[in-house]
Protein backbone atom coordinates (compact mmCIF):
# COMPACT_ATOMS: atom_id res chain seq x y z
CA UNK A 1 0.00 0.00 0.00
CA UNK A 2 1.44 3.34 -1.09
CA UNK A 3 0.30 6.54 0.61
CA UNK A 4 -1.53 8.85 -1.80
CA UNK A 5 -0.03 12.27 -2.55
CA UNK A 6 -3.02 14.58 -1.97
CA UNK A 7 -3.43 14.09 1.82
CA UNK A 8 0.33 14.48 2.39
CA UNK A 9 0.60 17.57 0.18
CA UNK A 10 -2.37 19.16 1.97
CA UNK A 11 -0.85 18.36 5.38
CA UNK A 12 2.51 19.85 4.42
CA UNK A 13 0.80 22.93 2.97
CA UNK A 14 -1.12 23.39 6.24
CA UNK A 15 2.02 22.86 8.33
CA UNK A 16 3.97 25.43 6.34
CA UNK A 17 1.17 27.98 6.42
CA UNK A 18 1.13 31.09 4.28
CA UNK A 19 4.21 32.78 5.72
CA UNK A 20 7.26 33.97 3.82
CA UNK A 21 9.21 31.18 5.53
CA UNK A 22 7.34 28.66 3.40
CA UNK A 23 9.99 28.80 0.69
CA UNK A 24 12.82 28.52 3.25
CA UNK A 25 11.47 25.43 5.02
CA UNK A 26 13.49 22.26 4.55
CA UNK A 27 11.38 19.28 3.58
CA UNK A 28 12.84 15.88 4.44
CA UNK A 29 11.51 12.77 2.78
CA UNK A 30 12.69 9.50 4.34
CA UNK A 31 13.55 7.01 1.63
CA UNK A 32 15.84 4.01 1.23
CA UNK A 33 17.36 5.66 -1.87
CA UNK A 34 18.16 8.93 -0.09
CA UNK A 35 21.53 10.28 0.96
CA UNK A 36 23.01 8.67 4.07
CA UNK A 37 22.07 10.41 7.32
CA UNK A 38 25.29 11.59 8.97
CA UNK A 39 26.73 14.16 11.36
CA UNK A 40 27.20 16.77 8.62
CA UNK A 41 23.51 16.51 7.73
CA UNK A 42 22.61 16.83 11.42
CA UNK A 43 24.68 20.00 11.82
CA UNK A 44 23.25 21.55 8.63
CA UNK A 45 19.68 20.80 9.68
CA UNK A 46 20.28 22.24 13.15
CA UNK A 47 20.77 25.65 11.53
CA UNK A 48 17.37 25.53 9.81
CA UNK A 49 14.41 27.33 11.29
CA UNK A 50 11.64 25.23 9.74
CA UNK A 51 11.85 21.54 8.89
CA UNK A 52 9.01 19.35 7.66
CA UNK A 53 9.48 15.59 7.95
CA UNK A 54 7.59 13.22 5.68
CA UNK A 55 7.49 9.75 7.16
CA UNK A 56 5.96 7.03 5.05
CA UNK A 57 4.58 3.69 6.11
CA UNK A 58 3.68 0.47 4.38
CA UNK A 59 5.38 0.62 0.97
CA UNK A 60 6.04 4.33 1.19
CA UNK A 61 4.76 7.61 -0.17
CA UNK A 62 3.89 8.43 -3.78
CA UNK A 63 7.15 9.65 -5.36
CA UNK A 64 5.48 12.76 -6.74
CA UNK A 65 5.32 14.19 -3.22
CA UNK A 66 9.12 14.45 -3.06
CA UNK A 67 9.26 16.00 -6.53
CA UNK A 68 6.51 18.55 -5.90
CA UNK A 69 7.97 19.64 -2.56
CA UNK A 70 11.59 19.49 -3.77
CA UNK A 71 12.27 17.39 -0.69
CA UNK A 72 15.69 16.18 0.35
CA UNK A 73 15.67 12.40 0.50
CA UNK A 74 17.41 10.91 3.52
CA UNK A 75 18.15 7.28 4.30
CA UNK A 76 18.94 6.23 7.86
CA UNK A 77 21.05 3.33 6.73
CA UNK A 78 21.42 0.32 4.46
CA UNK A 79 18.31 -1.38 5.84
CA UNK A 80 14.56 -1.10 5.59
CA UNK A 81 12.19 -0.27 8.45
CA UNK A 82 8.43 -0.74 8.63
CA UNK A 83 7.81 2.99 8.65
CA UNK A 84 9.29 6.45 8.91
CA UNK A 85 8.49 7.07 12.57
CA UNK A 86 11.84 5.86 13.90
CA UNK A 87 13.90 7.76 11.32
CA UNK A 88 11.92 10.91 12.16
CA UNK A 89 12.51 10.45 15.90
CA UNK A 90 16.20 9.76 15.28
CA UNK A 91 16.58 12.89 13.18
CA UNK A 92 14.77 15.02 15.77
CA UNK A 93 16.95 13.71 18.59
CA UNK A 94 20.21 14.12 16.66
CA UNK A 95 19.39 17.62 15.39
CA UNK A 96 17.99 18.93 18.67
CA UNK A 97 21.33 18.30 20.41
CA UNK A 98 22.83 21.09 18.28
CA UNK A 99 20.08 23.61 19.00
CA UNK A 100 21.34 26.15 21.56
CA UNK A 101 20.14 25.52 25.14
CA UNK A 102 18.80 22.01 24.46
CA UNK A 103 21.71 20.42 26.34
CA UNK A 104 21.95 23.23 28.86
CA UNK A 105 25.42 24.42 27.88
CA UNK A 106 27.63 24.17 24.79
CA UNK A 107 30.29 22.23 26.71
CA UNK A 108 27.86 19.31 27.08
CA UNK A 109 27.79 18.81 23.32
CA UNK A 110 31.57 19.04 23.10
CA UNK A 111 32.11 16.58 25.96
CA UNK A 112 29.60 14.05 24.66
CA UNK A 113 31.19 14.10 21.20
CA UNK A 114 34.65 13.61 22.70
CA UNK A 115 33.83 10.63 24.88
CA UNK A 116 35.11 7.23 23.94
CA UNK A 117 32.77 4.45 22.82
CA UNK A 118 33.91 2.49 25.87
CA UNK A 119 32.66 3.73 29.24
CA UNK A 120 32.99 2.15 32.66
CA UNK A 121 31.63 2.48 36.19
CA UNK A 122 32.10 0.68 39.51
CA UNK A 123 33.04 -1.85 40.64
CA UNK A 124 36.59 -1.75 39.25
CA UNK A 125 36.46 -5.52 38.90
CA UNK A 126 33.14 -7.06 37.93
CA UNK A 127 32.77 -10.77 38.57
CA UNK A 128 30.15 -12.34 36.33
CA UNK A 129 29.59 -16.08 36.13
CA UNK A 130 32.99 -16.75 37.62
CA UNK A 131 34.91 -14.54 35.22
CA UNK A 132 36.53 -11.19 36.08
CA UNK A 133 36.04 -8.11 33.94
CA UNK A 134 38.26 -5.14 34.83
CA UNK A 135 38.19 -1.44 34.10
CA UNK A 136 41.27 -0.55 32.00
CA UNK A 137 44.13 0.43 34.32
CA UNK A 138 44.77 3.69 32.48
CA UNK A 139 41.33 4.93 33.56
CA UNK A 140 42.20 4.30 37.19
CA UNK A 141 45.58 6.03 36.94
CA UNK A 142 44.39 9.62 37.22
CA UNK A 143 46.89 10.52 34.47
CA UNK A 144 44.70 12.72 32.26
CA UNK A 145 47.06 12.83 29.28
CA UNK A 146 47.24 9.03 29.13
CA UNK A 147 43.47 8.76 29.59
CA UNK A 148 42.92 11.16 26.67
CA UNK A 149 45.30 9.11 24.49
CA UNK A 150 43.37 5.96 25.39
CA UNK A 151 40.05 7.63 24.54
CA UNK A 152 41.42 8.78 21.19
CA UNK A 153 42.57 5.23 20.36
CA UNK A 154 39.25 3.64 21.34
CA UNK A 155 37.31 6.15 19.23
CA UNK A 156 39.29 5.14 16.14
CA UNK A 157 38.55 1.43 16.48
Amino acid sequence: MVLRPEPILKAVQKAMGKSANRRKASVIFFSTDGSQFDEKTVQNLSKKKDIVLISGHYEGVDERVAKILKAKKISMGPYTLTGGELPAATLIDAVSRFVPSVLGKAESLEASRASSPEVYTRPETLVWRGKKYRVPKVLLSGHHANINKWRTRTRKK
